[in-house]
């Protein structure tokens, strides 16, 4: 078992973390967002403030068996990484981000913008097709096989809990709570930035790490999925991380 918690973005499985975990060499937990590998548990609202106290459940419950944590996230992951790690910072021992971060200023991207806006977002989610997906995923860097496994699971429970999602925040606008409590982060911090990352650019990243007081790692030429595009790459900035190395 393991200290260390990969939680996936969107619209991703666990899958994701597949090349990463192979270059590491080690177990990690990789839980699903519910929600996203098939239906959501009865009840549960799928908003931001709904996952991140999913998350905040796993990783006490973590703790309790194996101790101070490790926390990566991708894309919606980092953004409740930050979330859970600013609510119980006593928990953790490190977090690391990629493709993501919570910021006042981010006003989201085009598609954040589409699935936040009501009707419109229902027809994006109509004619979204798994095979359209998987070319996005292949476009995007992930080899045939991993897009053609995470294109698998673009289904319905997956849609409603997306729309859902960017709803509850806006579009990716986040403010109040979720930002101030960022003050509360633990200083161990590391953010991933892929040059070429149309979702996120680098300035908004870049700027994050040096408000918290987080390491910076650059792949040049890699994209928003830079954690499967790098797998070899980003293990060995992990290990450093994780050692309390300087990132190379």
């Amino acid at each position: 078992m393991t200290n260390r918690i990969f939680l996936h973005g969107v619209p991703d499985t666990p899958a994701i973390w597949d090349p990463l975990v192979a270059a590491l060499g080690e177990t990690v937990a990789l839980p699903c967002l519910p929600g996203f590998g098939g239906e959501a548990p009865a009840g549960f609202a799928c908003t931001k403030d709904a996952y991140a106290d999913w998350l905040v459940a796993l990783m006490e419950a973590q703790h309790a068996a194996f101790g101070p944590l490790d926390l990566v996230g991708h894309d919606w992951g980092a953004l409740l990484v930050l979330r859970a790690a600013s609510l119980r910072p006593e928990l953790v021992r490190s977090w690391a981000v990629a493709g993501g971060v919570l910021d006042p200023d981010y006003r989201g991207h085009r598609i954040a913008r589409i699935w936040n806006t009501p009707v419109l977002g229902e027809l994006f989610m109509a004619v979204s097709t798994r095979g359209a997906m998987a070319r996005m995923f292949r476009q995007s860097g992930l080899p045939p096989e991993l897009a053609a496994r995470e294109a698998a699971a673009w289904r319905a429970p997956m849609r409603r809990a997306i729309l859902a999602l960017y709803r509850s925040a806006d579009g990716l606008r986040f403010g109040g709570d979720w930002i101030a409590r960022l003050a509360q982060l633990p200083r161990r911090g590391l953010v991933i930035s892929g040059t070429q990352d149309p979702y996120m650019s680098r300035d908004v990243l870049s700027r994050f790490a040096q408000t918290h007081g987080a390491r910076l790692h650059v792949e040049q030429d890699a994209g928003h999925w830079s954690i499967v595009e790098r797998p070899t790459s980003i293990a060995a900035v992990l290990r450093a991380h994780w050692r309390g190395d300087q990132v190379p």
